[in-house]
């Protein structure tokens, strides 16, 4: 994993924003330390080609690591590119070489290749929109949830009556977007949305 992988990973688990812990981070390297919402950063060492840089939580030690000079001087933000990437969400936590399903709080604006398992709560009534195309398609909102959290999910016309309140449903290959400051999970036409077969007891 780049270091833009790693420091995408941390803002999304500390729920902090990828440039304002971008801009801390070479605020670290500029004056020793700095603060990023509910983290602190220390330069604990110089080197000829960066910095090594100190996290912390309070207390806890969140991570410890060497960041090249280069990093801190990229004229885009690494890591904002790096939770837009498909390479992160898709990369999850791996067991036995299978991709593990992110969870509702892990979902961030821009991130793509999504796949989740979640339980219906509410579906709106459809309503119908005309598209940038042209045409007209029915849409709906359904609430969904998991043990960490809930996001709306956008229906769009055969998707809609395909599911049902209280259903379980496993999608794959969404996306997130926000509406109105909202993160809303859309599935293209590329994605899959299905409820997962109960298997037979004998």
């Amino acid at each position: 994993m780049s270091s833009s992988e790693y420091l995408a990973f941390l803002s999304m688990k500390y729920e902090v924003d990828a440039d304002k812990f971008y801009e801390a981070l070479i605020s670290a390297g500029k004056s020793q330390k700095s603060t990023c919402g509910n983290l602190s950063i220390e330069c604990r060492k110089e080197k000829k080609d960066g910095i090594v840089l100190l996290i912390t939580k309070g207390p806890k030690v969140v991570a410890q690591f060497p960041v090249s000079r280069e990093f801190l001087m990229e004229r885009t933000n690494p890591i904002k590119d790096a939770r837009r990437s498909s390479l992160l969400t898709r990369r999850g936590a791996k067991e036995n070489g299978q991709l593990q399903p992110l969870q509702v709080k892990d979902l961030r604006a821009g991130m793509k290749k999504i796949n989740l398992k979640a339980k219906i709560l509410e579906i709106s009534e459809p309503s119908p929109v005309v598209t940038r195309f042209g045409n007209v398609a029915n849409v709906a909102n359904a609430l969904i949830s998991d043990e960490s959290g809930k996001i709306k999910l956008c229906l769009w016309n055969e998707q809609i009556g395909t599911v049902s309140v209280g259903d379980t449903v496993e999608i794959e290959n969404a996306s997130v977007s926000t509406f109105k400051g909202e993160r809303q999970l859309r599935i293209g036409r590329k994605g899959v949305l299905r409820i997962p077969r109960n298997p037979v007891s004998n």
